[in-house]
C-alpha cells in the first residue's frame, strides 16, 4: 500500500468518516423530500406545488460535485468564507465535525430529497384518491389525522425503495463530496489509491461499495413487511 500502512487498519480509520456523511446525508434527505412531497400532492396544481417541484427539479438536475464547488466558491468571493476543511472527530469536538460535515451533508441532501419528493408526491397522490381515505374523511377525521395515519404509511412503501437506492448511492456519491470538502473517508481514500494506482485499495473499496448496495437492499426487502401488512417472508 503506497502509505506503509495496513489496508485494513486505514479502512478502520476511514470508514467512520462515510458512515457519518451517509447517515446525515440520508435524514437530511428524508427530511426535505418526505415533508415536501406530501405538500405537492395536498397543494396539488396551486402556485405551493410549482414552486416546490421547480426547487426538486433544481436538486435533480444539478451535480452534487457542481454544487459543492459552486458553493465553496460563492462563500469565498461574497463572505470571505469557507467551511472547515480540516478534519476534527466527532469524540473529540462534536460541534466543530457538525460544522464540517453539515454543508456536504445538506448539499447531498438536497440533491437526494428531490427523488423522494417527487415519488413521495406521486404515491401520495394515489393513495388519496382511495376508498378509505374518502371514507375516513366522511367520518369526519382531521385533515392532519387522515393525512399521517391512513395515507403517509400506506404511500411510504415506493419511497422506501427510493430511500434504500439514494443510500446505496451516497456511498458512491461520497467519492466526489469527500473530495472537495477534504473529507478522509472511503471515497477520497478511493481517489488516493486510484492516482498511486494501488490497485489492491481500489478493489477493497470497490467490494465494500458492492457489499453495502446489497446490505441496504436487504434491509430495504424486509421493511416493507413492516409497512405493509399483507406482504409475509416464509
Amino acid at each position: 500500500m503506497y502509505s506503509n500502512l495496513g489496508v485494513f487498519d486505514t479502512f478502520m480509520t476511514k470508514v467512520p468518516v462515510t458512515l457519518e456523511l451517509v447517515i446525515m446525508t440520508t435524514v437530511t434527505s428524508t427530511m426535505i423530500g418526505l415533508p415536501l412531497g406530501i405538500i405537492m400532492a395536498l397543494k396539488q396544481d396551486t402556485w405551493v406545488d410549482y414552486v416546490v417541484r421547480v426547487f426538486s427539479l433544481a436538486g435533480l438536475s444539478m451535480p452534487s460535485f457542481w454544487t459543492a464547488t459552486l458553493f465553496l466558491v460563492a462563500g469565498l468571493y461574497w463572505f470571505d468564507w469557507t467551511p472547515q476543511l480540516e478534519y476534527v472527530s466527532i469524540f473529540k469536538d462534536p460541534l466543530a465535525n457538525l460544522n464540517q460535515f453539515l454543508w456536504p451533508a445538506l448539499i447531498l441532501g438536497w440533491v437526494n430529497s428531490a427523488s423522494k419528493a417527487r415519488m413521495m408526491r406521486s404515491s401520495m397522490l394515489e393513495v388519496l384518491r382511495q376508498d378509505y381515505i374518502r371514507t375516513a374523511r366522511a367520518k369526519g377525521l382531521r385533515n392532519f389525522v387522515v393525512t399521517y395515519r391512513h395515507a403517509m404509511k400506506n404511500a411510504m412503501l415506493p419511497v422506501v425503495t427510493i430511500i434504500g437506492v439514494t443510500i446505496a448511492l451516497t456511498m458512491g456519491g461520497a467519492v466526489i463530496i469527500e473530495r472537495v470538502f477534504a473529507l478522509p473517508g472511503m471515497g477520497n481514500f478511493l481517489v488516493e489509491g486510484m492516482n498511486y494506482r494501488d490497485y489492491p485499495v481500489v478493489q477493497s473499496i470497490v467490494m465494500i461499495f458492492s457489499i453495502w448496495v446489497v446490505l441496504v437492499n436487504l434491509a430495504v426487502d424486509v421493511s416493507y413487511g413492516w409497512l405493509d401488512p399483507r406482504i409475509r417472508y416464509e
